[in-house]
């Protein structure tokens, strides 16, 4: 790693997520208030919900969320497949758009989390799928977007088969994630960060776009771009 990567990774990055995502809190409130409101409303039950996660170095997290899902069972049915089933209509939306998402600001300023690096891992998967080859990737903080979560927000959201994603989806996004902390730095995140918004605005279009092409292509796997 040179020393403009590891100043980035170890002290640049830390100052920016706590920076970025503190503006972002107070430009977004008005909408997490509406976003409240809109799930009270549509359906019963609590407005967020945690689910437990592996974070940097495996240690595990509270990894916050509003609600999508019909209460009270807000867990994932399994590993790697979401219960896609228990969503409710504005629950659907706000996942499709990401807002879903939004409170996890309040993890990277807790420092669990960082605005770009892998997805982090429902407890206990880093154990199963973060070791050998791709237990670097398990070394930095995970974030809110990644190559691999940009793949799985194009493809690996039509797949509903939990065997279906492990065999085809999962073994893409972990070559991603292995993919992406080797080309960590400033100037790749901030392309994530744009890649992230147009791909929620491509998300209102029936248009496909494949956001992360380029890297499908570094890690040989061009079919899937």
């Amino acid at each position: 790693m040179t020393s403009a990567r590891s100043f980035y990774r170890l002290h640049a990055k830390r100052a920016l997520d706590i920076l970025l995502c503190g503006f972002a809190l107070l430009v977004l409130s008005p909408l997490f208030l509406l976003t409240a409101v809109a799930i009270k409303l549509s359906s019963p039950g609590p407005v967020f919900y945690y689910s437990l996660r592996q974070g940097k170095d495996k240690v595990p997290f509270k990894f916050y969320k509003f609600r999508s899902m019909h209460a009270p069972r807000g867990a994932d049915k399994g590993l790697c497949v979401a219960d896609a089933d228990r969503l409710f209509a504005v629950g659907r939306i706000i996942r499709r758009l990401k807002i879903d998402e939004l409170p996890q600001l309040v993890n990277v300023l807790r420092g669990d989390m960082s605005i770009v690096g892998p997805r982090p891992m429902v407890h206990g998967g880093a154990d199963d799928f973060y070791s050998g080859k791709y237990a670097p990737v398990a070394s930095i903080r995970p974030g809110l977007t990644s190559p691999a979560s940009l793949y799985d927000y194009v493809v690996g959201d039509s797949v509903t088969d939990e065997r279906l994603y492990r065999e085809t989806v999962l073994p893409v996004k972990l070559e991603l994630e292995l993919l992406y902390v080797h080309k960590e730095s400033f100037f790749h995140d901030t392309s994530l960060v744009f890649r992230t918004m147009f791909s929620i605005v491509n998300a209102l279009s029936k248009h496909r776009w494949m956001p992360v092409r380029s890297e499908l292509k570094e890690i040989g796997m061009v079919d899937h771009a």
